[in-house]
């Protein structure tokens, strides 16, 4: 019997995806909000697509501010944008 694929809602698109495929903005117990690439970061978490239109339609739709229930500080954007452009998931 095959693993069962765990699957994550991309905050852009709205459609599920394998969680491995996305990724993973934190926020902290603390209030810190960051990238975590590899998804073992302690705290509440929210994922993206890889795709700078995805990025667009939740930042449009204030996705992560609603799904942190917090203001989402301008340079978790420019990290995300910049994860993106370079295309690779590593830290």
């Amino acid at each position: 019997m095959p693993k069962k694929v765990p699957l994550r809602q991309c905050l852009g698109c709205r459609e599920m995806k394998p969680k491995r495929e996305l990724i993973r903005v934190v926020k902290s117990p603390e209030g810190e909000v960051s990238l975590d690439f590899k998804g073992k970061k302690p705290g509440r978490g929210a994922y993206v697509c890889p795709s700078p239109e995805c990025l667009k339609r939740a930042r449009k739709a204030r996705a992560l501010e609603r799904a942190f229930s917090a203001p989402m500080p301008e340079e978790v954007y420019a990290a995300l944008e910049a994860q993106m452009e370079e295309g690779s998931g590593s830290e």
